[in-house]
């Protein structure tokens, strides 16, 4: 079985002494060291916001709009009409 990585990397940054204060309280509050308080809040934050970038959200009217087109989907132009004979008299027909 292969050990787990022990290793870590070094990240450094500057902040006002106000945010340290505030950081520093907020560790303390959850019984955690300053570095440990930033590094999961990093994390939680990090990954919200990748979750957050592979999940669309529509409100209510949209949903109802979605819904609604997928239910009763409008016919199509004599645009894609032509399109789709077009494909079928170049790619299905030609196999």
């Amino acid at each position: 079985m292969a050990k787990p990585q022990t290793r870590s990397t070094r990240l450094e940054t500057r902040i006002s002494p106000e945010v340290l204060a505030t950081v520093k309280r907020a560790a303390e509050i959850q019984g955690r060291s300053i570095s440990d308080f930033v590094v999961t809040a990093a994390q939680e934050v990090a990954r919200k916001t990748i979750d957050d970038a592979h999940v669309v959200r529509l409100s209510t009217i949209d949903q109802r709009k979605l819904l609604d087109s997928l239910l009763s989907p409008p016919k199509p132009a004599s645009a894609l009409r032509r399109a789709i004979r077009t494909h079928k008299r170049l790619i299905v027909n030609s196999r």
